[in-house]
């Protein structure tokens, strides 16, 4: 395991805390790879041997049911919802998969829709600080209790660095600090992204530490009653549109506490309200970046106090993950486990023209590419582990549906053996190239690179890791509870029109159809690529099925521990 003292080679380092990468669009997943020089091996050289191999031929009819108009966008708890809910349950049920309750392929998922009807300006108590920070504009902020009202009313404001407790790399923002009651100030992203250092956290790409979410729950659990991360967008990879001028409205899952133990309000500053917050005490944004990066920091009070109150209509929601397996013939309570979800956007009724939000590339492509698979799996030898099936619900909505399953695991977590996760397969034709999203995270990663070297092909990282893509998909929440996964797709370097062909594919996906009514079913698709990958994750959970290996996480991944502590019922 990787230990670091608060800070090793900071000296060198700081001077490259100004240098920060550009955003990049959504999905950022879908960049140009880079080669990376460690994982692409001689096969590159033999890229003319391409290898072919068709999973399930229905792989496009399964697309193109699941994305048409009559399934409405597959938004949870609606018609489309039922329509798609069914239409899963039937498949698996005719391909021969097992279902988890009676008859049901069904997991209930206990879902509240958040609507903050009413959230006032934040109102700020100190020496040179203005009267308020506005809504939108200065600042913005929810609550996830599942309440009709919070306030939060003059709470002492501390800034404490990137907000981060993380013993594998030595570091922790909150020691020797109480934070009950008051407001934790906090840059986005983590110290390797800041300094560019290699050596710190994972340099440049960004750790579990650096994402948003990581922070909101760490405030949390250091008892704080709001919590406010600084945007930037070179080191959140996206603008403060993002963040404060899309739907307010949050969905979260129920549990019996109501998410009484999350911090009463959570948000955002913009950059040039956190100068106000440090002029305050004589200092600026430049200078607390450089403060929160010293060896020796400490939390720094702000001389401020904030108040602010929200009001919400709250509404209950059931949605379904849909879950079946193969039972193993020699090792059925050992799980090799496929993921994809299901859901969409729904339906866009202000729009006369086109009011479905289809959703083929995202993700009826993953959804059907799990049907082909399981039923690619069912006419195979039986596995000695059992291999499991999920489409889950809510990702769209804060990868809910897969967080339920983490919480309420159908079977056991730690006798998951892997997590293979599928979203927005390539339907650009064969590539090259396979994107693997957290390259060098854990040894899963071996047995995929190896065959993707015998398709003749090459294994690449995606091209932005500083964006954290590796924590905004589905398999993050099995990532949480120490699951190792795999988050892979082809990438970009065409077989036969080469790499910029490829790349001007996503841009225009980008531009187009990403989240909009346009991403729909194309019969132009070129559904060999798809093929080629999910022979892969086939030939993955194949081998993993049919073996003792239990993989696991790298050396110094920020996962390890979590998975480690369950190493007695791997025995």
């Amino acid at each position: 395991m990787i230990t670091l003292s608060r800070f090793s080679a900071l000296a060198t380092a700081l001077t490259a805390m100004a240098v920060l990468t550009a955003c990049s669009e959504q999905p950022a997943s879908e960049k140009t790879a880079e080669v990376n020089s460690t994982v692409v091996s001689e096969t590159e050289a033999k890229s003319s041997e391409l290898q072919f191999t068709e999973v399930n031929p229905r792989l496009g009819e399964y697309i193109k049911t699941l994305s048409a108009d009559e399934f409405q966008g597959r938004a949870p708890a609606t018609k489309g919802e039922e329509l798609t809910v069914a239409f899963l349950e039937d498949n698996f049920r005719r391909i021969g998969l097992k279902p988890i309750d009676g008859d049901s392929y069904k997991q209930p998922v206990s879902l509240v829709q958040i609507d903050p009807v009413l959230v006032s300006a934040m109102t700020l108590k100190g020496d040179k600080l203005p009267a308020q920070f506005n809504y939108r504009d200065d600042m913005t902020a929810w609550t996830t209790q599942v309440t009709e009202q919070v306030t939060v009313t003059d709470s002492e404001m501390v800034f404490v660095g990137y907000g981060i407790v993380a013993p594998e790399y030595g570091w922790n923002d909150y020691e020797g600090l109480d934070v009950k009651g008051k407001t934790v100030v906090m840059f986005v992203n983590d110290p390797g992204f800041a300094t560019q250092d290699p050596a710190l956290f994972n340099g440049n790409a960004m750790t579990y530490y650096g994402r948003w979410t990581y922070k909101f729950e760490e405030a949390a659990r250091q008892g704080a009653a709001m919590a406010l991360i600084i945007h930037e967008t070179a080191p959140a990879s996206y603008g403060w549109g993002v963040v404060a001028h899309g739907s307010p409205i949050k969905f979260d899952l129920i549990n019996e506490n109501k998410n009484m133990d999350r911090a009463k309000v959570e948000g955002w500053v913009t950059a040039e309200a956190a100068e106000k917050l440090f002029a305050n005490i004589g200092t600026d944004l430049a200078s607390m970046h450089k403060k929160a990066l010293e060896k020796d920091f400490a939390p720094v009070a702000l001389n401020a106090t904030a108040s602010v109150s929200i009001n919400n209509n709250l509404r209950e929601l059931v949605s379904s993950n849909v879950v079946g397996y193969i039972e193993g013939s020699k090792y059925p309570d050992e799980y090799v486990l496929y993921m994809a979800h299901w859901d969409h956007l729904g339906m866009d009724f202000s729009n006369p023209k086109n009011k479905v939000f289809n959703g083929a590339q995202d993700n009826a492509s993953g959804t059907g590419g799990l049907l082909a698979l399981a039923e690619y799996f069912t006419e195979q030898a039986k596995p000695e582990r059992s291999v499991v099936f999920v489409a889950v619900t809510a990702e769209e909505r804060g990868l809910l549906g897969s967080a339920w399953y983490a919480a309420n695991p159908v079977f056991p977590l730690e006798k998951t053996v892997v997590g293979i996760n599928m979203d927005v397969m390539n339907v650009y034709g064969p590539m090259k190239d396979m994107v693997i999203v957290g390259l060098g995270n854990n040894n899963a990663e071996d047995i995929l690179i190896k065959y993707t070297e015998q398709q003749g092909r090459y294994a690449v990282r995606e091209h932005n890791p500083e964006a954290g893509i590796a924590y905004r998909s589905d398999h993050f929440n099995l990532s949480k509870k120490g699951v190792p996964i795999l988050y892979a797709k082809g990438g970009n370097d065409h077989f036969e029109k080469g790499i910029e062909w490829g790349k001007a594919q996503r841009a225009e996906y980008n531009a187009c159809c990403y989240h909009k009514v346009n991403d729909e079913w194309n019969d132009d698709w070129d559904l060999r690529g798809a093929q080629q990958d999910l022979f892969l994750f086939y030939q993955v959970g194949n081998e993993l099925a049919n073996s003792r290996t239990w993989p696991n996480w790298n050396q110094g991944n920020e996962f390890k521990a979590i998975r480690d502590a369950s190493a007695d019922a791997r025995k």
